[in-house]
């Protein structure tokens, strides 16, 4: 059983399943050359992806080409059901750094076939997670400056106001398709500037008010 804590209470709960959003920064678009979306592009990673802070990230032998993605994460902390996006905030009791780390070739591979592609995005480590800090202590999760250092030179820099969906609409429209529970996660995305890691790589990733990920490649 995989377990998360949130920073400053006594609070710890059983991670449920990882809910994730593609597509949710315009300039990610442009820069994969894919379609802007008019629904939300939702996939899922198991549990078994979790990386603590300070780990290791092993990537597969069956890839080439391991791309980081720097994420905002949300931690639900109440049961929710088509939740209404003014209602959505109250259901997260946390906000974490991310990175959902993507398989490129195998993901791309998979989608020629017009097959499913949560191999590459599933894999064990492909979710570093720093831990979590209580909701009430972010001002406006919707304008959060974020950024990602591999060997200490910028990769990614954004701000969360650039998300096509607020936080708010990405519980709301994630609760239409999924039960949300206690211990679900959810990652909202990444900006601009994914790149590949490779073998021995050191990632530092930093969310405004949130914190920091440090994570790097065995």
């Amino acid at each position: 059983m995989h377990t998360v804590t949130l920073i400053g209470s006594n609070r710890t709960l059983n991670v449920g399943k990882i809910v994730c959003l593609g597509r949710n920064y315009l300039d990610h678009i442009r820069e994969l050359n894919n379609e802007v979306p008019d629904a939300p592009v939702i996939f899922c990673k198991p549990a078994s992806s979790l990386l603590e802070n300070n780990g290791k990230i092993l990537i597969p032998a069956y890839s080439d080409d391991c791309h980081h993605e720097l994420e905002l994460a949300l931690l639900i902390g109440e049961k929710g059901k088509q939740i209404p996006e003014a209602d959505a905030n109250n259901y997260i009791c946390g906000y974490a750094v991310a990175l959902d780390l993507t398989l490129r070739d195998v993901q791309a591979r998979q989608k020629e076939k017009g097959l499913p592609w949560e191999i590459a995005k599933g894999f064990d480590t492909s979710c570093p997670l720093s831990r979590f800090v209580c909701a009430d202590q972010i001002n406006d999760p919707d304008n959060l400056r974020l950024s990602l250092k591999v060997n200490g030179q910028l990769r990614q820099q954004g701000n969360t106001n650039m998300m096509m969906r607020s936080v708010a609409r990405i519980v709301s429209e994630i609760s239409g398709f999924y039960t949300l529970e206690e211990g679900d996660i959810i990652l909202t995305g990444t900006p601009a500037g994914v790149g590949p890691i490779v073998s021995g790589d050191l990632l530092e990733g930093e969310i405004e008010q949130v914190g920091q990920l440090r994570v790097s490649v065995a």
